[in-house]
């Protein structure tokens, strides 16, 4: 493999691996900050007990996500510094705003809440840890601001051979920055809903703890089901925007091959790029995909065949992933309203319980699948016909990238074994011993 290929390997290990730290913590802050408010607002110790044990497995979750975090950052210097070089302007304030902003707070504060339990006024303790989260979900807006503007880049100018800022409220009010933020921290709320709620569900059915993992589950089926609910309508306005902004992208999510009005929507595709159709197309909805994309029946939807082949995404990787992630999606909702019934009386309902434990890893799934649709979607272009990404890599020998992406599957690996093991640990041990 060539230098370009092992170093998309590369960021796609390591950004995808990224991923599976990012959400728990986003989620998982706002849900101890709710715990904790609880207790302020009621006395009741178990919201207090509540905010420590979630808050002991965000700990864990954040600092992997810190040190991979480090490590991705570092590879726009050393694999990308043609595209360090040509965006840096825009892309690399933003990524300093986020690491003296958001970053430091959320850092900052993380240590004084874990150090004045018992020390401060609780509802001074519990402004921390609401200064934690938000610092974590704003660190989250500032990355995606960024990565918002290589998927539809605005606010610039092209000046000595560079992209250079040129109207930063542009940059930071890019609706397809903003959109592409609310549905993947929605994504990182459910994913986090589901990882409280299979925790208690573990232990309902041993009965370990039955109240306070009651009240656990309360909350987080609540919290749940808010945002899988706003993740489906989120989504489709997101997808609207995908139709105006990467007509491309669209074309490769929903596997269209011809340009064409009043499209429909197939319930069951198989591409086959190679010959640039469909080998299977069964149960059309006529017009459904012109309404999805562009609020119209009669819409005119862009097929692959309107673009070069070689500003085409790879169709296969973007369609499935994309299906992946919707059906994923709907089930969650579907689960999360089961769930948010049961709310009160959990432990009746063995099956639900069990059919928890078993999705919490499916919401993982389904963000890094729509991660992919989102990257692997937007090729060949690292921002959005502005720059493509084999004009973006660093002159590097192949060698050096291979050994350097092994070193980095092998220390992830690592970690992350270490992480999952430390989180399993640590939810199976439950919380502190009521006093």
């Amino acid at each position: 493999m060539d230098v370009l290929m092992l170093s998309r390997l590369q960021f796609a290990a390591a950004s995808m691996f990224h991923f599976l730290f990012v959400p728990l913590t986003l989620g998982l802050s706002i849900l101890t900050a709710i715990y904790e408010t609880k207790y302020v607002n009621t006395g009741d110790e178990d919201y207090k007990r509540a905010a420590k044990f979630w808050g002991k497995l965000f700990l864990i979750n954040f600092a992997l996500g810190v040190v991979t975090g480090i490590t991705l950052e570092f590879q726009f210097g050393t694999n990308w510094s043609a595209y360090s070089k040509y965006v840096g302007d825009v892309f690399g304030s933003l990524l300093a705003i986020e690491a003296t902003l958001a970053f430091y707070l959320e850092s900052t504060f993380i240590g004084v809440w874990v150090f004045t339990w018992n020390k401060v006024k609780p509802k001074t303790h519990a402004l921390f840890i609401w200064l934690v989260a938000i610092a974590s979900n704003v660190s989250a807006l500032w990355i995606l601001i960024a990565n918002g503007w290589m998927q539809h880049p605005v606010g610039y100018v092209l000046r000595n051979g560079r992209a250079e800022l040129d109207d930063f409220i542009a940059v930071v009010t890019n609706k397809f920055g903003l959109l592409e933020f609310l549905h993947t921290v929605s994504g990182a709320y459910i994913l986090s809903g589901f990882f409280v709620m299979g925790v208690c569900a573990w232990h309902l059915l041993r009965k370990n703890e039955v109240e306070f993992f009651k009240k656990s589950f309360r909350v987080a089926a609540t919290f749940t089901l808010i945002f899988a609910i706003f993740e489906i309508f989120n989504g489709h306005i997101h997808g609207s925007e995908v139709a105006e902004t990467q007509p491309t992208k669209l074309a490769a999510m929903e596997s269209i091959w011809e340009t064409q009005k009043s499209a429909p929507m197939y319930l069951f595709v198989v591409p086959d790029a190679e010959n640039e159709r469909n080998s299977v197309e069964l149960f059309p909805i006529p017009g459904l995909l012109s309404l999805l994309s562009h609020h119209s029946t009669s819409a005119e939807v862009k097929g692959l065949k309107d673009f070069p082949k070689e500003e085409r995404p790879p169709v296969g990787l973007t369609f499935f992933n994309f299906r992946i992630m919707v059906g994923l999606g709907f089930f969650f909702g579907l689960i999360a309203i089961l769930a948010w019934l049961k709310r009160n009386a959990p432990e009746t309902a063995p099956g639900l319980l069990k059919t928890l434990i078993y999705t919490i890893p499916l919401p993982y799934l389904a963000i890094e699948a729509g991660w992919v649709v989102a990257e692997v979607g937007r090729q060949p272009w690292i921002v959005y016909g502005l720059m493509k990404t084999k004009d973006a890599v660093s002159i590097l020998a192949s060698s050096q990238v291979f050994i350097s992406f092994i070193a980095f599957v092998a220390f992830y690996a690592f970690l992350g074994i270490i992480d999952f093991y430390l989180l399993a640990k640590y939810a199976r041990k439950g919380p502190e011993a009521a006093k």
